[in-house]
């Protein structure tokens, strides 16, 4: 086990012996944990500085400031648990991932969504102190007016990336919107802990690799541990392995959109010419038809529900992957937009789409039926429809369809098709 850190010589070294003393399976994760005490660089920091955290991790080490060393060991047993619980739930490098997907990401406020979640599940242990400070998720919850009747409940509903957007009401990064300025305001400086490293995972194959590592050692600990486990209960916020919504797109449009071949009965196969028609001297094969291609161009279709609320740069980034999509596989696209009724069809070329400059009304009502009535005269081979799901839908074609809907609406349920939720 090269990961595999023996507990000595730092200064988290009793507070991870009392750990395994209470919980031995969850207080044994610190066990695959690198530790690392930092030394006294006052002269790196200037008088303004804020005071940093006594513990931080980048996801894969614990780091230890010198002031660690003077709390009490109930604090300090709080402080690496909490830490162990940020690398075991992969909270640093969720950040880079989140981040890498919509842009901008405030790590102060996603570093306080996190804490929240952590601190929830260890703050029912009676053998370690949580700093004074430390947030639950049900003051942040209150924020969004979604609380819930206890943590664990809330437990089992809420994940960093879904807190962080419920909280994050920006309209840019230079603004402050209503919700997380109230959110930021429950935060406490000298508890920012999270110090993601970028480039640490190494190939995205490594760190898909980690996040199951991880996910089975929690599940393991936690059931080891049962009642007196460090995880309150077995969290919505696990590690797991998520497949980017974009990957999965482009893998359920190029199967759609892929030249396809038909049976051919005007010419034959070539094994039939190179036997020329014929098994042995005397023989005749039977006639075997050959293939061609269907159609030139395949085509898709995108059809846009305008009376929902889409966020522009989760437009921004689904026009962009259809663009590259058409492009790539050199289909035709048209573009049908509406809301109870079709508003404007478009006609583009192989990646020449404009689905950036289209724009949301919010509100009003939905229909798909004339919408997908309109495609299916462009006869497609697959349609892709942006929407929130909220409307009738009373005429189901014979072609695939996809459902792409946003994150908030991910409990819609789909007529028919497959629902892509888009993170």
């Amino acid at each position: 086990m090269p990961e595999l850190a023996a507990a000595h010589g730092h200064r988290g070294t009793r507070a991870i012996q009392r750990m395994v003393e209470f919980a031995p399976s969850t207080g044994g994760l610190a066990l695959w944990v690198r530790h690392e005490d930092l030394t006294e660089r006052a002269a790196d920091a200037g008088p303004e500085a804020p005071t940093p955290a006594p513990v931080s991790t980048d996801g894969h080490t614990i780091f230890y400031a010198p002031q660690f060393a003077g709390l009490p060991l109930a604090l300090q047993i709080g402080w690496v648990a909490h830490e162990v619980l940020h690398i075991a739930l992969r909270h640093p490098q969720r950040f880079l991932d989140l981040r890498a997907s919509i842009g901008d990401v405030d790590l102060e406020l996603f570093n306080l969504c996190a804490d929240a979640i952590v601190n929830s599940s260890l703050c029912h242990l009676s053998w370690l102190k949580l700093s004074p400070s430390a947030v639950l998720l049900d003051k942040l919850l209150a924020i969004i007016g979604a609380a819930h009747t206890s943590l664990e409940k809330a437990l089992l509903e809420w994940d960093v990336e879904r807190l962080y957007r419920a909280l994050d009401d920006r309209p840019n990064r230079n603004k402050e919107g209503a919700r997380s300025a109230r959110a930021r305001s429950l935060a406490n400086s000298a508890d920012a802990d999270l110090k993601p490293a970028p480039g640490a995972e190494g190939a995205p194959e490594m760190a898909a690799e980690r996040t199951r590592e991880w996910s089975e050692r929690v599940m393991r600990a936690h059931a080891g541990d049962g009642e007196f486990s460090m995880l309150r209960t077995l969290l919505a916020d696990l590690p797991r392995t998520r497949t980017p919504w974009e990957q999965v797109l482009r893998t359920l449009l190029a199967r759609s959109l892929a030249p396809k071949r038909a049976l051919s009965w005007s010419r034959p196969t070539r094994s039939y010419i190179a036997n020329q028609g014929r098994i042995g001297a005397h023989r005749r094969l039977p006639w075997e038809p050959g293939f061609s291609g269907t159609k030139a161009v395949p085509r898709l279709v995108v059809i846009v529900d305008v009376s929902g609320s889409i966020e522009d740069r989760l437009m921004e980034r689904f026009a962009r992957e259809i663009e590259a999509i058409t492009r790539r596989l050199e289909a035709g696209l048209v573009l049908i937009i509406g809301d109870d009724r079709v508003q404007r069809v478009a006609h583009f070329e192989p990646g020449r789409s404009a689905l950036g400059d289209i724009e949301f009304r919010g509100g009003g009502g939905t229909d798909f039926t004339p919408m997908l009535m309109a495609a299916d005269e462009h006869r497609p081979d697959i349609a892709v429809v942006l929407t929130d799901l909220d409307g009738p839908t009373r005429f189901e074609p014979r072609w695939p369809v996809l459902w792409a809907v946003p994150e908030a609406h991910r409990d819609a349920v789909a007529p028919f098709g497959r629902k892509l939720v888009l993170t």
